[in-house]
């Protein structure tokens, strides 16, 4: 598997997470019946930020994970990057979904996913000035 094929990977799970957590707010919109906004409903509302934060993290840790195949940077590098990445997407979603305050999932699924952000990162700048 070539880096861009990981790249490929990651972009796919990432995106079916993402529809998986659209389909959960239109799930609870129907029953709520709010066409947009929150309404009143408390589980409408964390549906909404677990889909918003997914959405927040998820194109810029890609777009990171994209540029680390376009340079070639090691195919594991971008495995480990990606596993943290969806790992850290769904352990937040989880936590976020079972609670609105802090949460083991939540904690853990935030620093995976600023992980994988921040090395990436670091190697992709280390990569454009080396």
């Amino acid at each position: 598997m070539t880096g861009l094929d990981a790249f490929a990977l990651y972009t796919g799970l990432n995106g079916l997470l993402l529809i998986a957590l659209s389909f959960n707010v239109v799930r609870h919109r129907q029953r709520s019946k709010v066409g947009i906004g929150i309404g009143t409903d408390a589980d409408l509302e964390r549906a909404c930020r677990v889909q918003g934060n997914a959405v927040e993290y998820i194109p810029v840790a890609l777009i990171i994970l994209g540029g680390l195949a376009l340079t070639n940077a090691p195919t594991l590098l971008i495995h480990g990057l990606g596993i943290a990445l969806t790992l850290g997407r769904g352990l937040h979603a989880w936590g976020l979904s079972n609670s609105a305050g802090t949460s083991m999932g939540r904690v853990v699924g935030t620093l995976l996913s600023w992980i994988s952000i921040v090395a990436g990162s670091g190697f992709l700048i280390w990569t454009a000035v080396s």
